[in-house]
């Protein structure tokens, strides 16, 4: 084999492996319902309050 059919076939694996990567992700992000999304956002609002990360953490309110 050519030197440049190995570096498409590699490519081709690595777009296949990129692929699988990114529904995997997609799937594991549409199994959260609107609730828990909002839960967990809330939490790192708190968290980042807590932890004194910045002056514009300070500014931030959470309304429900």
């Amino acid at each position: 084999m050519r030197w440049w059919k190995v570096v498409g076939l590699a490519g081709l694996a690595g777009v296949a492996a990129t692929g699988a990567v990114v529904a995997r992700a997609e799937r594991r992000r549409r199994q959260y319902t609107p609730d828990e999304i909002r839960e967990r956002l809330h939490q790192r609002v708190a968290e980042a309050a807590t932890d004194g990360a910045g002056a514009a953490s300070d500014d931030i309110s959470v309304t429900e």
